[in-house]
């Protein structure tokens, strides 16, 4: 955001709007500097000259420049509210779109709270500051220069003044402008800060309260926020002073001003009129400096808003649309999955993730993998959806590259389910017809067969037309689960992705409903992340990952009788979960 090119960009479709804009500031300008040389040709030739007749004229005079100013005046700021609300409206698109092409280790580098903050209070300091540049962008500099010009026309020595008046004025809102900058950029990361803790611990209500610990996360926010607030507090006292200090200085100068020219009119070399036209002249002056004193306001916040979002909207595209993207197989037609050396690591980290991972699965195979808790597993089932790029190696969906795959090609032909269960607000129905829209309720209901959820949401009174609270909260772990496995079942989809999606049913359900999944599934890839054996044992093939490196990649028979590692995990299991061996 941060090039001027990017803003000029964002004009342009405005182009005509901007055009009617200016006009009425003009309009709006020229009808305010009309009005003080009126006011003192009523005074010196129609009320010192008792001249009924000239006052009344340039009285309608006057009236008729009143009544263009206000017109102008509300139209300028209706049409530049409205080009700046616009603006911000494709901006806070951009950003949001910006938002959902990142990459999981580029949402992790920005954090969600500093995300949330970018897309909505950054955004409102540009709108906001935008807002008064259009209305004040013609109106300040004009009102100034055509002021003094008028005020020159009047008397050139009293106009003096100004060349003293203003500088002062220029370099009382400088000095405080440079003060307050670095104080908005604190605000923004400190902001950014208060943001991130108080998601936390919304999304970790339930654990705060089961620890109560609601003390320490108070004093936690608290400390947070009282740092937002002396920064806030601190750059608030700086900008504050400017208005007190504008009007000091304008105050000043109309009692100068007042106290040369009486001098003046007493010796006859100064009328009345004049001085009180001059006086006007120099109070439409030093409104336009106020005017930029308000611009000056917000423009430090502005701009570090603006440079936060130049630095999002910048950021590089991980995991973009490929620019030639390859055809896919037909659907129905199976989706084989192969790994070829792939390698992953977040930038910046000292090791790797995942390093030279190697497999394949054909349609109606089913691949289990197992591992110890951050050996993996998740970051492969990120690959396969495309939340991450490898940083060396090929992933392969139907013979085709992932990576030049187009999005909308893979519309569904992934069923996912992710290892942190959400569920969108909205009815049973809705979060089910997420991947598919166009699914009947046979298919629903076929779908919560299948994930043994039929029964639960057969109970409810609504049944499909129950609601969904956000998060799916309204339902215990294990049904957000089952419905969420329902939700990658509605898709029909060629490849399956279950990311431990079973460790919140008990071993009753899981068994039916993994025996149930196998015939449903039959035509397609499956890939499945447990921890535990009992979830995997039936797999065609199970990989097992140590430290991001394969183990050991065969059957759960051969796995027990040749990987350590594994047989480790089946012994550890047995007793607790089921007789693995």
């Amino acid at each position: 955001m941060a090039p001027t090119s990017g803003w000029l960009a964002r004009l342009r479709p405005h182009g005509w709007a901007l055009s009617v804009l200016m006009l009425c500031q003009l309009g709006q300008v020229t009808a305010s500097l009309l009005l003080p040389g009126l006011s003192a040709d009523i005074i010196d030739k129609g009320i010192a000259a008792g001249a009924a007749g000239t006052i009344l004229g340039y009285g309608g005079w006057m009236a008729a420049a009143s009544l263009a100013q206000l017109v102008l005046s509300v139209a300028a700021v209706v049409l530049g509210a409205r080009i700046a609300f616009q603006i911000g409206q494709a901006l806070r698109a951009d950003v949001f779109a910006k938002v959902h092409s990142l990459a999981l280790a580029q949402v992790q580098s920005f954090s969600i709270g500093s995300l949330i903050t970018r897309c909505t209070n950054d955004v409102l300091q540009v709108q906001t500051m935008l807002t008064m540049i259009l209305v004040m962008i013609v109106i300040a500099p004009i009102m100034g220069i055509g002021g003094g010009v008028m005020a020159l026309r009047q008397d050139v020595q009293l106009s003096r003044l100004l060349l003293i008046v203003v500088p002062v004025l220029a370099l009382i809102i400088g000095y405080l402008t440079l003060r307050a900058t670095p104080l908005f950029q604190r605000m923004q990361a400190q902001l950014d800060g208060v943001n991130t803790i108080l998601r936390e611990q919304i999304d970790g209500i339930r654990v705060i309260r089961a620890f109560l610990q609601e003390d320490r996360e108070s004093r936690r926010f608290g400390a947070a926020n009282n740092e937002l607030t002396a920064t806030a507090l601190h750059a608030g006292r700086l900008m504050a002073t400017i208005s007190p200090a504008v009007t000091a200085v304008m105050q000043l100068a109309s009692v100068a001003l007042v106290w040369a020219g009486a001098g003046r009119i007493i010796s006859g070399d100064l009328q009345i009129g004049a001085l009180i036209s001059f006086l006007s002249y120099v109070s439409l002056i030093l409104i336009s400096v106020m005017m930029m004193g308000m611009l000056v306001v917000l423009l430090p916040r502005a701009l570090v808003s603006a440079r936060r979002i130049g630095e999002l909207l910048r950021s590089e595209v991980m995991v973009g649309p490929p620019a030639r993207p390859q055809a896919l197989p037909a659907k129905g037609t199976g989706l084989p999955l192969r790994f070829e050396a792939v390698s992953f690591g977040y930038p910046g980290a000292e090791a790797m993730v995942l390093e030279a991972i190697d497999f394949a699965v054909d349609p109606g195979e089913v691949l289990g993998i197992i591992g110890a808790t951050g050996s993996g597993k998740s970051t492969i089932v990120n690959l396969i959806a495309r939340l991450d790029d490898p940083t060396t190696g090929r992933i392969l969906l139907g013979g085709v590259d992932r990576k030049t795959i187009a999005p909308e090609a893979l519309n569904g032909r992934i069923g996912y389910v992710p290892q942190k269960t959400y569920l969108f607000s909205g009815s049973v129905a809705d979060s089910l017809r997420f991947g598919n829209p166009q699914a009947d309720d046979a298919a629903l209901w076929r779908a919560l067969e299948i994930a043994q959820a039929a029964d639960f949401i057969r109970a409810l009174p609504e049944q499909l037309a129950a609601p969904v609270a956000q998060g799916g909260t309204n339902f215990s772990g294990g049904q957000r689960q089952r419905l969420a496995i329902a939700r990658a079942l509605v898709c029909d989809a060629d490849l399956y992705l279950f990311d431990d999606s079973f460790s919140a049913l008990d071993q009753a359900t899981d068994a039916r409903l993994r025996a149930e999944l196998r015939r449903a599934t039959a035509h397609a890839v499956t890939v499945t992340v447990s921890q535990r054996v009992a979830s995997i044992k039936d797999a065609d093939r199970i990989l097992v990952l140590d430290r991001g490196k394969i183990a050991g990649y065969a059957t759960h028979e051969a796995l027990v009788r040749d990987c350590p590692i594994y047989a480790d995990i089946v012994r550890s299991q047995q007793g607790v979960t089921e007789d693995a061996a």
